[in-house]
């Protein structure tokens, strides 16, 4: 993304003062090269101020004078402060530094590369979530996790613009669908399959109400609690993330090993003992 100044190429006038000289003038920009300039103005200041701020808190005359543009140049684009602070919050919503899955395959890659079990790769994707959320208050330079937290936390308002709505809806389709491939590499790698009758998107949407849920945690500027499992302990050993131990509870509940048979409903581990 254009840094706001970096776009900008203002109008220059060179008058005439010798016979070497002549009437110059750049060439206008359109109204979308105006509009866009304003808006990344607007987000390069969003990220700074980060969730807390939000969108209400940045005054179009101060993004106005960053790419010192006139309050003229934006009235003819938007009609008031609040049609400006929608297509704000859409940009940023849409904004995305890396697809979805990136950080958690990145986060597997090596530890799957050097034969590590499923539980490895459970754990070492939930932490990079953790540590990626946390960032938010950890590290306020970091602009991905800001970006991230902060969309997050438009989109939980999105009921207020339809705009936002749709620009929320088509965020969650492209993160579950990134997902959803993630996940399936993941299960053809280590062999499981989705026990029936679920698919691997009823999987994905599971653990992004999950991972969303502790990111806001993280977004409140509360400790991730971590825990060390012995091996008395009536769970998996190691040391994991809550959030790990819990993803470990839906893999558990919805993948099941690729060579074992579908089994009847009567003799399914899910199905309660009154109804046998």
């Amino acid at each position: 993304m254009d840094r706001p100044g970096e776009a900008a190429e203002r109008d220059l006038d060179f008058a005439p003062g010798t016979e070497n000289c002549h009437a110059y003038t750049m060439p206008r920009r359109t109204a979308d090269e105006t509009r866009r300039l304003i808006l990344s103005a607007g987000l390069q200041l969003l990220l700074e101020r980060g969730a807390s701020a939000g969108v209400q808190h940045i005054r179009l005359q101060e993004v106005l004078r960053t790419v010192g543009l006139t309050t003229g140049a934006a009235y003819r684009i938007w009609a008031d402060q609040d049609d400006f602070h929608r297509d704000l919050a859409v940009e940023l919503v849409r904004l995305r530094f890396a697809p979805p899955a990136a950080s958690a395959a990145a986060a597997v890659r090596e530890v799957a590369a050097a034969g590590g079990s499923l539980d490895d790769v459970i754990r070492a994707a939930a932490l990079d979530h953790v540590v990626y959320a946390s960032r938010f208050h950890l590290e306020p330079q970091s602009r991905d996790s800001h970006a991230f937290i902060t969309a997050l936390a438009l989109r939980t308002a999105a009921g207020a613009w339809k705009e936002l709505r749709e620009a929320s809806a088509e965020r969650h389709e492209e993160s579950i669908d990134d997902f959803c491939r993630f996940y399936s590499a993941l299960m053809d790698e280590f062999g499981y399959r989705m026990r029936t009758p679920f698919t691997v998107r009823d999987f994905a949407e599971s653990m992004a109400a999950l991972g969303e849920g502790f990111a806001v945690r993280a977004a409140e500027g509360l400790d991730h609690p971590m825990l060390d499992i012995a091996e008395e302990d009536e769970a998996p050993t190691g040391q994991w993330s809550l959030f790990g131990i819990a993803a470990r509870g839906l893999v558990d509940a919805f993948l099941v090993r690729a060579d074992e048979k579908a089994a009847p409903a009567s003799e399914s581990p899910l199905t309660d003992s009154r109804d046998r």
